[in-house]
């Protein structure tokens, strides 16, 4: 399971003296001295699961708050998954099985679902166009969505250099580890033009600081291109297609000569449920940034707005 994995390699960072044991400790010295960001993961990896108290090694006091940051440590640093397997669903520090693990990071945990089934923001029906501001203090008041939060916010934190991949990877924890509706109502929330507050709230719930605003922010056509070329993003863009633009795919497919004659006004968005949720899937990846149709050659315009409208229009959620 998800939680056997994560437990295992707490585990093997901290409590089993093996010769793998120290190929992970020598990763781990590796990380927090790479000065590539893997230090500022680490750092939450040692405050969320205890590693650093003496006597309380590998007794975390929130195990699925100790998971979700080792899921952003293997996700953003691989050479960390292979370190342990572990067959037990609590911190058992005599079972290790050295091989690698088949980590599937979309599956919800059986401790966040039932977490969130304290929650009383997970009974709320959800509801269009609530205010940003009141969505954030509603999480924060409540202490299963808190503690998520404020996880996702140190992992996203720009006080210091802001360590985009690692604040994508928290991301895509965050909002595919929590009800439907409650990641419909923070990622559909909404703020009126002049309410400075609300808007605050809306750049730290979607990830505006450290990951989606750019200075110079690339063009769709680049963003989607790299993106087919990644494994897990290239997945997430087929669900989002075949769920939100099924004329699209069913008329063109991949074929962008085909998909230039298109014209973005009359592409119907399918707009259920299905594609909300191909859509949030997609919060975390390359396809959540901004991108850009500026000063591209005028050939390259039209499927570079269709590709903008694609990732970017409101029209499926409004």
């Amino acid at each position: 399971s998800l939680y056997s994995v994560f437990t295992g390699l707490l585990i093997y960072f901290t409590c089993i003296s093996t010769v793998q044991t120290t190929d992970c400790l020598h990763l781990r010295e590796q990380c927090v001295n790479a000065g590539n960001g893997c230090e500022n993961v680490w750092n939450v990896v040692e405050d969320a699961c205890n590693i650093s108290v003496l006597g309380n090694r590998c007794k975390a006091e929130d195990t699925v708050e100790c998971n979700g940051i080792i899921q952003v440590l293997a996700d953003e640093y691989p050479e960390f998954k292979k370190c342990v397997c572990s067959t037990d669903d609590i911190c058992n520090i005599t079972t290790l099985l050295g091989k690698w693990c088949s980590i599937n990071k979309d599956n919800i945990s059986v401790e966040t679902k039932l977490q969130w089934g304290l929650s009383a923001l997970s009974k709320q029906g959800y509801t269009a166009n609530r205010s940003c501001l009141d969505v954030n203090r509603e999480c924060v008041e409540d202490e299963v969505c808190n503690k998520q939060l404020s996880l996702y916010l140190k992992i996203c934190s720009v006080n210091k250099k802001c360590n985009v991949e690692g604040c994508q990877a928290a991301i895509r924890f965050f909002y595919q580890n929590m009800p439907i509706e409650v990641a419909q109502m923070m990622i559909f929330c909404d703020c009126v033009e002049h309410d400075e507050s609300c808007h605050r709230a809306k750049e730290l719930l979607h990830g505006k600081p450290c990951v989606v605003t750019v200075v110079s922010p690339p063009s769709c056509l680049s963003v989607v291109h790299m993106c087919e070329e990644n494994e897990l993003c290239r997945k997430k863009y087929t669900t989002f297609r075949s769920k939100c633009w099924r004329h699209v795919t069913k008329q063109c497919s991949n074929d962008e000569a085909c998909l230039e004659t298109l014209i973005k006004d009359d592409m119907p968005c399918s707009a259920n449920a299905d594609c909300k949720a191909a859509y949030i899937s997609n919060w975390g990846t390359m396809l959540h940034r901004e991108c850009t149709c500026q000063n591209l050659p005028p050939v390259e315009q039209p499927l570079c707005e269709l590709y903008h409208h694609m990732l970017h229009s409101k029209s499926c959620f409004s």
